[in-house]
């Protein structure tokens, strides 16, 4: 069937040549039973009117999309992965599918996960399990739902192998995901050319990214550009850290092959949800020193930015990039009570003075958050809107804490502070006593009925849950929003 109007093929990362990817070829799978399929997204790129034919040909077997990128990229990188350098790796079990504008105009990118081997897979298989795909599909709908900078799962089909994998009972079942973003372009690729000492691969990776994703850059000329275009990458990657930080989420892997040049979250591995507010909070079991924590996120973004700083270096000014790296620090603080207020439902306090004034507040909901020891996301759900939840919130299970004298100041800021669109109070969703709220606990308990009566549905009425709550918070997406 003819495809959509709203279809806008644009592949344009295959014309930066063959030092940046390499053709490969997805996988044969067995088996095809879609577990999986982000309608709301597929109709923002014009693929919402495929068939189930139509679906299956392009997002299992993946032959091309009319018009696209004629075969599957391999993307070439390498990065710090826990601080220490890896020339080894690439895309080793996903590749670059196809390009594609939205209804606004944005360029996406169709990538993969599990879709098979490629030169970087090492002495991998190139699969993704069943339960690694599931848990992809709850960390972006939950992030979203939550106002973070997310990529999107649009499609997981599960392929019918078995796989053999340490960390988890083996033989486990084997699928394949597409996900949605804005970009593929990791620091890591940056450091992959300055490894070579290749600066004109570095240049060249420079001119796409700043002429498809940051093109306010592109105002500069000569080693200007490189610092303007890390300055933009700072500022998208405090918000980011931001928004994670107010989601109370822990991403687990922040090296830098996983942080990409749009500052959008993406790959979703060993990641976790704060059941309580935790400092020292890790979500992979690897993290032994605690490296990635949650309160150590927004510095590890940064250590990442250095390195990116330094790959940038074959091109740009050391000077300008030190200058660009030195505003993170001032970013990130603004973005904070941004973040948490946005959450929160409530009106940041303007002029500079608010900066400092909102940002107290913030430290002082934390502070009480860790001595209280209050379910997070209970505490955002209960109180948001402020002044116009505060019935809601004297009739919740947690009412009588909220009395007590350590929440007192965090009660006064809330309800001094003005409600942002307290109308979407009358959402159905406050309706509830609880919040959706995925803690590793609550994810477990999803897959537990999959993976031992192919049961799905706890899972596909915790997505429900999840759809409810982001059409009820209505946050939309960050400063750099989807």
């Amino acid at each position: 069937m003819p495809f959509d109007p709203a279809y806008k093929p644009d592949p344009r990362f295959a014309a930066l040549g063959p030092d940046f990817a390499d053709p490969v070829e997805p996988a044969d799978f067995p088996k095809a039973e879609l577990r999986f399929w982000n309608q709301r997204w597929a109709q923002e790129v014009g693929l919402g009117e495929l068939t189930e034919a139509e679906r299956q040909s392009h997002f299992h077997h993946f032959d091309p999309l009319p018009d696209n990128q004629a075969r599957p990229l391999a993307v070439r990188y390498h990065g710090h992965q826990f601080r220490t350098y890896n020339p080894e790796i690439g895309d080793g079990r996903g590749f670059l599918f196809a390009q594609l504008r939205d209804s606004r105009g944005r360029l996406l990118d169709l990538g993969t996960k599990g879709s098979g081997q490629t030169p970087y897979s090492r002495s991998g298989d190139g699969r993704l399990t069943l339960k690694g795909a599931v848990r992809e599909v709850l960390a972006s709908e939950m992030l979203e739902a939550l106002g973070v900078y997310t990529s999107k799962t649009l499609a997981v089909y599960e392929t019918g192998e078995q796989l053999h994998r340490g960390d988890e009972p083996s033989p486990t079942r084997s699928a394949v995901m597409t996900r949605l973003s804005h970009s593929h372009v990791r620091f890591g690729m940056f450091q992959r050319h300055a490894y070579f000492d290749r600066p004109d691969l570095v240049e060249g990776l420079l001119d796409y990214a700043i002429e498809t994703y940051h093109p306010e850059a592109g105002k500069a000329s000569g080693p200007d550009r490189a610092s303007a275009f890390l300055r933009a990458v700072c500022e998208k990657s405090a918000a980011l850290a931001a928004q994670w930080m107010a989601a109370g989420f822990v991403h687990g892997v922040l090296n830098t092959d996983n942080l990409v040049v749009t500052g959008e979250s993406f790959d979703y591995g060993p990641w976790r949800f704060l059941p309580s507010f935790e400092p020292g909070f890790t979500a992979a079991y690897f993290d032994q020193t605690g490296l990635y924590a949650y309160a150590r996120q927004p510095e590890s973004v940064f250590w990442a930015l250095q390195q990116l700083a330094g790959a940038l270096s074959l091109v740009g000014d050391r000077d300008g990039l030190v200058e660009a790296l030195s505003a993170y620090p001032d970013m990130y603080k603004r973005e904070v009570p941004r973040a948490f207020l946005r959450r929160l439902g409530l009106a940041e306090t303007p002029g500079e003075a608010g900066v400092e004034a909102d940002g107290a507040f913030v430290s002082g909901f934390l502070n009480a958050m860790r001595e209280m020891q209050l379910p997070w996301e209970q505490v955002f759900f209960d109180w948001f809107g402020g002044a116009a939840s505060q019935a809601r919130a004297d009739a919740s299970a947690h009412a009588d804490q909220y009395r007590l004298p350590a929440f007192a100041p965090v009660r006064e800021g809330l309800l001094s502070r003005e409600p942002v669109r307290p109308e979407r109070l009358e959402h159905v969703y406050f309706r509830r006593a609880n919040p959706v709220h995925l803690t590793i606990e609550a994810v477990e308990a999803l897959w537990a009925p999959i993976h031992e009566d192919d049961d799905w549905s706890a899972y596909r009425q915790t997505l429900e849950d999840i759809v409810e709550a982001r059409e009820g918070y209505d946050l939309g997406e960050g400063r750099s929003g989807f």
